[in-house]
């Protein structure tokens, strides 16, 4: 999950975020501005693709998607109960 933790955090800070805000696991993503409703339909789809869970609309809420943290262990529920191998 480490791995997943890097590439998510890299193309969150390289391909996302609005601004030049220095990110970290823990920094609130929405409420600072440093992702859009946009660039939450982006990392939406790099999870999916990169870890192969299906995101139900429903679930993209702030307490899944607030900080790279919480996307991090929502993968992890989402890949054990889809059956899915954890990176």
């Amino acid at each position: 999950m480490r791995d997943l933790a890097s590439r998510l955090l890299s193309f969150v800070q390289d391909d996302v975020c609005n601004g030049s805000v220095e990110l970290t696991p823990e920094t609130d993503l929405l409420l600072t501005g440093a992702v859009d409703s946009l660039g939450v339909i982006r990392i939406t789809q790099w999870l999916e693709d990169e870890t192969g869970i299906m995101v139900d609309p429903g679930d993209v809420t702030l307490e899944n998607f607030q900080t790279i943290e919480r996307m991090l262990t929502y993968v992890g529920k989402q890949q054990a109960e889809q059956g899915l191998a954890a990176e």
